[in-house]
């Protein structure tokens, strides 16, 4: 009874209203979209990969991306889907300055993150809002369209996070955070 009682924050607002809409979005990037089979995920990375935009990453996400950042600041892109059923449900990205120098104060974290959001909301458009967890600390900036939950945060010193989630299939709740 008193969780009833208690107002709803923004992001359980935004969420409860995007998966009633029914509006369902599969798009992600480069060709690639929730519910593609693994196969399909591997020959559109091949794909890729033939004209010169993917590579092969020596990073825990595999595959490289090397996006135009809108700082125009060279940045390295590092992603690889989770399955469930065979099909792709969530997409886990991290992104870098290579030229991260803890000296230099146009590449900070802060600054990457920055950096990553105008390029989140230009492949998405607007509507990225920051979440605080209860202390304040803890900073996510999130956008919710239909079924597609994107969060951006600050990994560590030199790395952003962005998750992309299709929430048909499971909620961020039961996403294991890398």
């Amino acid at each position: 009874m008193v969780m009833a009682c208690q107002p709803k924050t923004e992001y359980e607002r935004v969420k409860e209203q995007e998966l009633a809409s029914g509006r369902i979005v599969e798009n992600l990037f480069l060709d690639l979209k929730f519910g593609m089979a693994r196969k399909d995920f591997f020959t559109t990375c091949w794909e890729w990969n033939k004209k010169g935009v993917l590579t092969n990453g020596s990073h825990v996400l595999q595959v490289k991306y090397s996006p135009e950042m809108p700082s125009g600041k060279e940045t390295e892109m590092f992603f690889y889907p989770e399955f469930e059923n065979d099909k792709l449900y969530f997409m886990p990205i991290e992104l870098r300055y290579p030229g991260w120098s803890p000296t230099s104060p146009e590449t900070t974290n802060e600054k990457l993150l920055s950096d990553v959001v105008d390029l989140m909301e230009d492949w998405y458009g607007p509507g990225f809002f920051e979440v605080k967890d209860k202390s304040g600390q803890i900073r996510v900036w999130v956008k919710i369209d239909g079924n597609r939950l994107i969060r951006i945060f600050i990994k560590n010193r030199t790395t952003v996070r962005v998750e992309m989630l299709d929430m048909r299939v499971k909620g961020i709740s039961e996403i294991n955070n890398g």
